[in-house]
């Protein structure tokens, strides 16, 4: 089939350039080449069945005519869930036989394959030699470029990036459902709320005009506090309060693949990039081994290297401030506003409270108590004090509101019987509890 398509060329005059396609650009590039290789009257496309794909199939092996030759199939597809309803269909590989410019090409899609590990996509177009031949490829190759610039798939979404736990080697894009979280949900003083929401919300929506002052829109941001006192929730109100932009979250361990999120943040922005645990991989150099180091150096350089006009948001978690490396917690354009997150007041434990008791018919009078009895605690505890109250109201076959006898109980069994253990792990203060 190829040999008619081309002839009177032979398959051995042809040139086949190569795009390769990262696994983060999976979901949008079949969408790309839809609108892109449109298919008139006698031009086609075929799908391709490879007896034995454990490497990389180029298109030289379209050509092969001996043991088991590429056969023509119907196209398989895999689909790829994007955080929408419907996954997208994403073409596993195929073949369009084309002409433009009055110049015959095919174009040959596959797997680019990594010791039988898929990491993403190639691209091959079959040209004749020559000059005109390669600029029509240059041309194709410019506009599927283009094509993937409108990318929709994960734009405005919450992500991360899919390992090869060996290797570390990225294989795709994870999208993270998450319930919206609004401001009435974020419990913490009327100050810490006041300038997180000046340096992430206002600040973000103000770029066009900083940017037309010439002042740089791209800025770091360090969120410190005792464990479990909101600083990933609020992340998840940040990404709800900014609909347009793409949230990328890092663990620690997967610093080591900081360019890659750093490539997709750059091409999803605006965007914001959430490292978590940042004491874990910054911490002061003279408690570092050489590995950490590199980790570290690579952060920094990727905080420094963003051009300034990057539509990019830095936000660094820790719960140990005291450890992060100075290079990152005292240098001016790596972070730029150090936000406290702190454990909350009386108020803030009776507006919590209020938050989780959801469905449960409490009174002001319990809401008071719960708020009198939960010192030096976090957010979670209280979280999970108001779970277990419910569990015991369920349990106990009540109706009317709830008694504050089920509040003690809960305290109980979470303070004095899980030991000082369980409360650090709720985060809450031992002493404090368990006086």
């Amino acid at each position: 089939m190829l040999r008619a398509h081309f002839a009177p060329l032979a398959s051995d005059t042809l040139d086949t350039p190569t795009r390769f396609y990262p696994a983060r650009a999976r979901a949008d590039h079949p969408r790309a080449l839809d609108r892109l290789l449109v298919v008139t009257d006698g031009q086609g496309f075929h799908g391709l069945h490879y007896r034995y794909a454990f490497e990389t199939v180029a298109f030289a092996a379209l050509l092969h005519s001996g043991n088991e030759p590429v056969a023509l199939a119907p196209a398989n597809y895999e689909e790829i869930d994007v955080g929408e309803d419907q996954p997208v269909r994403c073409l596993e590989n195929g073949l369009w036989l084309l002409e433009r410019d009055r110049v015959k090409l095919a174009v040959h899609l596959t797997a680019r394959q990594e010791y039988t590990r898929k990491i993403g996509m190639q691209m091959e177009v079959a040209v004749p030699a020559g000059e005109l031949g390669e600029r029509v490829a240059r041309e194709l190759f410019l506009q599927a470029d283009a094509a993937l610039q409108e990318a929709r798939s994960y734009r405005g979404k919450v992500l991360s990036l899919e390992h090869e736990p060996r290797s570390g080697q990225v294989l795709g894009v994870t999208v993270h459902r998450i319930d919206r979280v609004q401001r009435n949900d974020i419990v913490l003083p009327a100050a810490t709320l006041d300038l997180l929401e000046r340096n992430v919300v206002h600040f973000s929506r103000s770029r066009a005009a900083l940017a037309r002052l010439g002042m740089p829109v791209k800025k770091g941001l360090l969120f410190y506090g005792p464990p479990g006192t909101g600083k990933t929730y609020t992340v998840r109100y940040l990404a709800s309060a900014l609909p347009d932009h793409t949230t990328l979250i890092i663990t620690a361990e997967q610093v080591g693949s900081l360019k890659e999120y750093m490539a997709l943040a750059r091409f999803l922005q605006p965007s914001i990039v959430v490292i978590e645990d940042a004491d874990l991989i910054a911490r002061a150099r003279e408690q570092m081994g050489p590995c950490e180091e590199v980790l570290l150096n690579r952060l920094l350089n990727e905080m420094d290297g963003l051009q300034e006009d990057a539509e990019v948001l830095f936000i660094l978690t820790t719960n140990r401030p005291e450890e992060l490396e100075d290079a990152i917690a005292n240098r001016p354009g790596r972070v730029d506003q150090a936000i406290e997150f702190p454990l909350p007041d009386a108020k803030g434990r009776r507006q919590l409270a209020a938050l989780y008791s959801r469905g449960l018919p409490v009174t002001p009078a319990l809401l008071d108590a719960v708020a009198a009895k939960t010192g030096q605690v976090s957010p979670a505890f209280i979280k999970e004090l108001m779970r277990r109250t419910a569990q015991l109201y369920t349990e106990s076959g009540a109706t009317g509101t709830v008694a504050g006898e089920l509040v003690d109980r809960a305290l109980q069994e979470m303070v004095f019987r899980g030991g000082r253990l369980n409360v650090k792990l709720l985060g809450g203060d031992v002493t404090a509890a368990q006086e």
